[in-house]
């Protein structure tokens, strides 16, 4: 590089293909360079913590992503927990209604791992943890939920930035975080890697890129 250059700004790798990280980044005027769809096992380990698994599955999922040096690669997995049971996506309707029945009446816990790998090729991970109780739910209210088709492909069985609000009583932490993306952590990270972010300043919804 020439004397007096300037090193061109990073480029910012969403390894992720789903469109509700992808928003949330947007609202905060972030949008990926490019997006990475990392093939890796999401099994649970035998005894694994929900903490643990999602650190090591936002990790995996960063470190499977071809980085470029000028690139910043950002991952991220979200699980629900009741106790310390993984509620994993469902397989089906019936694993569906297993799940609601499990979350009806109580509090549960959404953790998400978040991985950023910077310049210098070291993953940062950090674990962000949000408490949600649901409402008591009727049969028929399961029922309806069922039938809407909105919770299968979601961990836990239900999207809260949908019908499922409906049935949050109480949630402590992060809202984001429960969509699939912790952003105020999530944006300290990226200002920690070196990816020039939007100020308060700036205008919002202004895309970065």
């Amino acid at each position: 590089m020439p004397p007096g250059a300037t090193a061109p700004a990073p480029k910012l790798v969403l390894a992720s293909t789903s469109p509700r990280r992808r928003e949330l980044l947007a609202r905060i005027g972030v949008a990926p360079n490019r997006l990475a769809a990392p093939d890796i096992d999401e099994t649970p380990l035998k005894g694994e913590s929900p903490r643990a698994y999602v650190v090591r599955l936002a990790e995996a999922k960063a470190l499977a992503v071809e980085r470029a040096p000028d690139e910043i690669v950002l991952a991220g997995d979200t699980t629900v927990a009741v106790g310390s049971r993984i509620l994993e996506k469902p397989a089906d309707e019936a694993d569906l209604r297993r799940m609601l029945g499990l979350l009806s009446g109580r509090r549960h816990h959404v953790y998400s791992g978040v991985c950023v790998v910077g310049a210098d090729g070291k993953a940062r991970t950090k674990v962000v943890d949000t408490i949600v109780g649901f409402k008591p739910l009727s049969a028929s209210e399961i029922d309806w939920y069922v039938a809407s088709g909105e919770g299968m492909g979601k961990a836990g069985g239900y999207a809260i930035q949908g019908r499922a609000e409906g049935f949050v009583r109480y949630l402590a932490g992060s809202h984001s975080n429960v969509v699939g993306l912790p952003v105020f952590e999530t944006l300290g990270m990226l200002r920690s890697a070196g990816l020039p972010l939007p100020s308060a300043a700036d205008q919002p919804g202004a895309p970065l890129g």
